[in-house]
Parts: structure tokens; C-alpha cells; sequence
């Protein structure tokens, strides 16, 4: 009588069942690590092509262009500070926690866990790789450049790196109030100790 589950001869194992649970989770990690690398290449490369655009299409020191009415505008600005030109007098400092920022996030990337987790960190790696780029490569000079800054909200001047981190600060908020942690676990989801995974018996 044959047996139930055929086998292929050639790696001897079966043809037909499902997919290892073991090897499907072990390929998650990897793609939540191309999700959140990938975006922030995305970001990195939008960020500075607007750079580019806004340098050849804008003059500094000129009064904003209407782009949405009166509440958006283009302006071109070199900023040496940080948002709202804050620390304008320490460059270097902020060169150094944007640096801290990226390796931080690069050595921390394997640990995620959930999607959502993925995207909002690669927009933050983006973010803050497309205007870590202007401090480390634009005028005066290493490390001290300054950010082109030319979308005109009124109260500030930002750019698209800029909103890729907003953003990012957005959905990181959410998803801390909601309490889903980088590793894919809502908060207090996990079975207690002495319980099975159904916590409705204790485990021998």
C-alpha cells in the first residue's frame, strides 16, 4: 500500500503540504528590512532631486511662489540650523545626532518586526540621510553645510526630507498609542509565565 504523502525523489521531501513555518518566518525579518531600506532610498533620492530642481529653478532671497494659494509657497533658503533655524550656530552638533540617528537605525533594523514599523523607520532613515547629505557635502563644508530648504509653510521653510521624518513622527505616535511595539506585539498580548498560548490553562 502506498503511503499517503509522496515524496520527490530527488530531495526526498514531500511534493505536495504546506510551506515550513519555520522557513516562512525566517524570510519576514528579510522582507521588512527591504521594506524599510528600500523606502528610505526612495526618500533619500526625492529629497535630493528637489534639491536639485529647487537650486536651478528658485533664487534665494527672492519672496516666496504661490503653490497652494497663500498657505504653501516656494522659497529657497540655506539652513544652517535645524527646524525653525534652531542651533544655526552649532552645525557640527547636529551633523554628529544625525549621524548617531542613521547608525542607530541601520544597526536596529533586523529587530522589526511589523510592516507598519518598517515604513515609518525607513521614511525617518530617509529623512534624515537627505539632509545629513547637505550637512556633510554642501557649502561651507564638512560638517558644517547648510540645508536647502524650499517649501514655504508660512511659520517655517522645510523641504521633502522634512516630511518624510513629520510623517514618520505621526505614525510612530499612533502606533505607540495603539501599543504595537517594533516587533509586531501589541503590549500585554504576550502569554504570562506558567500559561499556554491560549492562557485559559496552566502549561504542565
Amino acid at each position: 500500500m502506498m503511503s499517503e504523502t509522496s515524496e520527490n525523489p530527488a530531495t526526498h521531501e514531500p511534493v505536495d503540504g504546506p510551506a515550513d513555518p519555520s522557513v516562512t518566518a525566517s524570510r519576514r525579518p528579510r522582507t521588512y528590512v527591504l521594506v524599510l531600506f528600500g523606502l528610505a532610498v526612495v526618500v533619500l533620492l526625492l529629497d535630493q532631486l528637489s534639491k536639485v530642481w529647487a537650486e536651478g529653478s528658485l533664487v534665494a532671497g527672492e519672496p516666496a511662489r504661490p503653490l497652494l494659494g497663500d498657505v504653501v509657497g516656494l522659497r529657497l533658503i540655506y539652513n544652517s540650523g535645524a527646524a525653525l533655524s534652531f542651533g544655526s550656530g552649532v552645525t557640527w552638533v547636529l551633523t554628529l545626532l544625525s549621524v548617531a540617528v542613521v547608525v542607530f537605525i541601520v544597526l536596529s533594523a533586523r529587530r522589526v518586526r511589523s510592516m507598519p514599523w518598517a515604513v515609518a523607520v525607513g521614511l525617518v532613515l530617509g529623512g534624515a540621510l537627505g539632509n545629513l547629505g547637505d550637512r556633510l557635502f554642501r557649502s561651507p563644508g564638512f560638517p558644517q553645510g547648510h540645508v536647502v530648504d524650499f517649501i514655504d509653510y508660512g511659520p517655517f521653510i522645510g523641504n521633502v526630507a522634512d516630511i518624510a521624518i513629520v510623517v514618520a513622527a505621526v505614525a510612530i505616535a499612533v502606533l505607540a498609542f495603539v501599543g504595537i511595539g517594533p516587533d509586531g506585539e501589541r503590549a500585554g498580548s504576550a502569554a504570562a509565565p506558567g500559561t499556554s498560548a491560549a492562557g485559559d490553562e496552566p502549561t504542565p
